[in-house]
């Protein structure tokens, strides 16, 4: 991938959107599509019929309400329509400073972010990586993590 796409994909913080479960093109939402599609429209009268040999089917329309919802993806991320994270202030930073990442400021490391102290710490080693590797080799590191560790 050029940089270009990576800079779509790679949230400023170093996040990869792409593994984010709103993102509208990313792997949870083709999962999701496809596990509803091999499901069925009419799989909610089958697990009625299996939650009286399992009765883990009885949740069947909550898991369908929150599969519905992983299958719609309608973030393009966090450069395009702002953060999940309503704390965050990485989104606004980079745009006022002119710089794709964090590390590329003058000032990072900073406390201009809005993280917890969790996310705070993987904020700035992720910058560090890409500042390290170059966005190319960092994707290459990342592309197949989970999102959520």
């Amino acid at each position: 991938m050029k940089r270009e796409e990576l800079v779509t994909i790679i949230a400023p913080c170093g996040l990869n959107c792409g593994k984010c479960l709103a993102f509208e093109g990313g792997d949870i939402r083709m999962h999701a599509q496809e596990l509803r599609k091999l499901l069925g429209e009419n799989f909610s009268v089958y697990a009625d019929r299996f939650a009286d040999m399992n009765p883990v089917f009885g949740g069947y329309e909550e898991f369908a309400a929150l599969l519905e919802y992983l299958a719609s993806g309608l973030c393009g991320g966090c450069r395009k329509q702002g953060c999940l994270f309503q704390s965050c202030l990485v989104q606004h930073c980079v745009r006022e400073n002119g710089v794709d990442f964090c590390f590329e400021c003058e000032k990072f490391p900073c406390e201009e972010h809005g993280f917890p102290e969790g996310l705070k710490k993987r904020w700035e080693a992720n910058n560090r990586r890409i500042r390290d590797l170059g966005i190319e080799g960092y994707y290459a590191e990342v592309k197949d993590d989970p999102r959520y560790p």
